[in-house]
């Protein structure tokens, strides 16, 4: 209940981050450019080149951070796999973002890293039901054929509470064991 309206407020936000870190670096690279900016004798062309392709890598990567949060608000499933490893990511830079605008850019700044760090860590961490059979089977879906609060039938090996961890075995028999006989007369030896 919580994890589609948490996905959408971070995909909007981090689909703007990857505007405005990939514009504000394009424009520092012009400007950097037209006024033949060096900084410590480096060649200003390269200084240039290198902030548009930073803002291009850093704009990219924090879309596709973007788009892994609305596909979580779109399907309503936590992020897995290489999802979630992006979006942790993008968490451990917001924090170290907000560490850094602490000091250079002021309290607002950081103020904004640390919602967003707050938000993407809200996002992996909700959960709004269950995933999975005995997720579905609690909720009425396919494979629960009573639906919510139904007994389990007899033999089945499912327990009654969602808390009881214990799983019967008394109906299940183990095969008894083969009888030991001795090896064949031409195996042994005199």
């Amino acid at each position: 209940m919580v994890r589609r309206p948490v996905a959408w407020v971070v995909a909007l936000v981090l689909f703007a981050e990857a505007l405005g870190v990939a514009g504000l670096n394009w424009f520092l690279g012009v400007v950097v450019h037209r006024q033949r900016m060096s900084l410590a004798g480096l060649d200003p062309n390269v200084m240039s080149a290198s902030s548009k392709a930073g803002g291009l890598v850093f704009g990219l990567y924090f879309a596709q951070c973007g788009l892994v949060a609305l596909l979580v608000a779109l399907r309503g499933r936590r992020p897995a796999g290489a999802g979630r490893v992006l979006l942790i990511s993008a968490a451990v830079v917001h924090g170290l973002l907000g560490a850094f605008a602490w000091g250079l850019v002021g309290r607002r700044a950081f103020l904004f890293m640390v919602v967003v760090l707050g938000l993407i860590v809200l996002l992996l961490m909700t959960h709004d039901h269950e995933e999975g059979p005995a997720g579905e089977a609690r909720e009425g879906r396919p494979g629960n054929a009573g639906g919510p609060g139904a007994e389990a039938a007899p033999g089945s090996g499912s327990t009654a509470g969602p808390l009881d961890l214990t799983k019967r075995t008394d109906h299940v028999r183990e095969a008894p064991p083969a009888p030991l006989t001795p090896p064949p007369a031409e195996a042994r030896t005199p």
